[in-house]
């Protein structure tokens, strides 16, 4: 039987992206608008860079833990 493994809770962050985008009473608003550009098409862009950052800090993160 192989030895059993531990998640690390900063996993727990990959989740944070998925809340902020998959629920829309979060970001479902025209105002404030940047450069013309309404709340709602913003926030997913912003998301973008976010799921990149905390991707790269859960791998980090957890590399050395194999």
């Amino acid at each position: 039987m192989p030895p059993q493994r531990r998640r690390h809770p900063i996993v727990l962050l990959l989740g944070l992206p998925l809340i902020a985008v998959l629920v829309p009473e979060f970001y479902n608003f025209a105002e404030p608008s940047i450069g013309g550009m309404p709340f709602f098409y913003w926030w997913q862009l912003l998301w973008v860079a976010g799921v990149a950052v905390c991707t790269g800090i859960v791998y980090l993160a957890t590399r050395s833990t194999r």
